[in-house]
């Protein structure tokens, strides 16, 4: 299979597994990358993934209804356009014959949910919408700072090598915030490095892997002596992790 990152609106991206007949798509919020897309691989959609109901991802899905030949899968608890099929956390779909698990990942949204495929012989594949980001993660719309400090700490306990298919191209602003918080992590400033060159390069910075994010991303290292401390000075009630991660978020919101 094939993964590609179809970059749309301003900061998207649109996630395309091909075989280089069929294909799947995940959260498309724009349908003319897509559509683009499968003729210039001379493609057939036969399914969608979608991991919540924001405009920037699921924006795309009527206009593609006439091209699709396969289902819309959808969390079952938020209000997605169109026919769709229903998901929960712990079960697991099936398209193209690969396997995907689905899970819960509440905080950004209420009913967010990710998408795991595990490839004989190659590195899983998440696709984690805007739960986790490299070097961050997704603003509390609609969850609470315990629901989405419980999901990143489950998608950080995923084995080292998975492959982190964000949605957005966030990762610079996001480091230049982890770098804040923790300025004296070598591995940070290594990976600040070579996303700069990725970027200057006209490269995607994705997708990344649970083992970088475990290094660098302060949203994932609330326990880290020095995250901790920048955390408290920074309005955190406590030393305790949720607590850290509530002041951290807090803090980004309003980072420049």
């Amino acid at each position: 299979m094939n993964l590609v990152a179809l970059p749309a609106f301003t900061d998207n991206y649109v996630w395309l597994l091909h075989d280089g007949h069929q294909g799947i798509v995940v959260d498309p919020g724009d349908a003319a990358v897509v559509v683009d897309a499968l003729k210039a691989l001379g493609l057939a959609l036969r399914g969608i993934l979608v991991t919540h109901h924001h405009g920037d991802h699921v924006g795309g899905l009527s206009a593609l209804a006439p091209v699709l030949d396969g289902p819309v899968y959808a969390p079952a608890t938020e209000r997605i356009p169109g026919p769709v099929v229903p998901v929960r956390g712990g079960e697991r779909i099936e398209l193209l014959g690969l396997g995907f698990e689905v899970i819960d990942v509440p905080g950004h949204t209420a009913g967010h949910v990710a998408y795991l495929h595990r490839p004989a012989g190659e590195a899983p594949i998440l696709f984690c919408g805007d739960t986790l980001f490299s070097g961050g993660c997704g603003r509390l719309f609609e969850g609470t700072p315990a629901q989405m400090h419980a999901s990143l700490t489950t998608l950080a306990a995923l084995p080292g090598e998975t492959r982190v298919c964000c949605a957005h191209e966030y990762t610079l602003a996001n480091l230049r915030f982890a770098v804040d918080v923790e300025p004296r992590n070598p591995a940070l400033h290594d990976y600040v490095a070579r996303c700069r060159s990725l970027r200057e390069q006209g490269r995607p910075t994705l997708p990344g892997s649970i083992a970088t994010e475990r290094a660098i991303n302060p949203f994932l290292r609330c326990a880290e002596p020095d995250v901790v401390q920048s955390a408290l000075t920074h309005g955190a009630a406590s030393p305790a992790p949720v607590d850290v991660f509530a002041a951290l978020r807090s803090w980004k919101n309003d980072h420049r």
